[in-house]
């Protein structure tokens, strides 16, 4: 169980986002108090509802990764079965600039079930570019404490299409993890070593 969770955690040295545009001021905007954000992927498209209120700076983060296309063309590279879908991608320079935007932490408020999507993390103000769905409930996640933080907040479910994303591509489930480097310098010899995973093509905002 030790091995499933903290593998959960953020990638402090590279990004989720594409293409290689950044401002600062994206930062400072706020979500809705409620949205939508419709994912299409290679394996279909399903839909996620965000309520702010849940975790207000994390669905303001979401929400200025999606508006700016942070996700397009990210990869699912992590599928394992029974447990969570996480995505993000290659550009390790719009990470960075992100990543010196600290998102604060936030207690849990709704629980790691199935269908809800948390922030990646690795400490203290570490939630970034990289995300997970549980795939069945994960409620102990809501109470881990790791490096002085407890808990990963979901601030969305994802209300249509949970079946296309239990579909996602889990053949290798955390086999990717031990080659994330791979991704990181080199996407395309990453892709050529695990052809079959899904990719998001774009996600919209849908605001309710």
């Amino acid at each position: 169980m030790k091995k499933r969770w903290t593998v959960i955690l953020g990638i402090l040295f590279f990004c989720s986002c594409a293409p290689k545009v950044f401002k600062a001021k994206w930062t400072k905007e706020v979500a809705p108090e409620r949205y939508t954000a419709r994912f299409e992927t290679t394996k279909g498209s399903f839909d996620v509802a965000v309520t702010r209120k849940y975790s207000p700076k994390a669905a303001d983060r979401f929400y200025q990764l999606v508006k700016h296309h942070c996700f397009d063309n990210a990869i699912f590279y992590r599928v394992y079965p029974d447990f969570v879908a996480q995505f993000g991608s290659s550009d390790t320079i719009t990470y960075q600039k992100w990543s010196s935007h600290k998102v604060p932490d936030e207690k849990v408020v709704q629980a790691n079930k199935k269908g809800t999507l948390s922030f990646a993390r690795s400490g203290k103000e570490t939630r970034t570019t990289d995300l997970f769905i549980n795939l069945k409930d994960n409620t102990h996640l809501d109470t881990i404490t790791y490096e002085g933080v407890t808990g990963f907040p979901s601030f969305g479910v994802v209300t249509q299409g949970m079946s296309v994303v239990e579909a996602l591509h889990s053949e290798h489930a955390d086999t990717t993890m031990d080659t994330l480097d791979l991704m990181y310098s080199n996407r395309e010899a990453f892709m050529d070593r695990f052809p079959s995973l899904d990719l998001i093509e774009q996600i919209r905002l849908i605001q309710d």
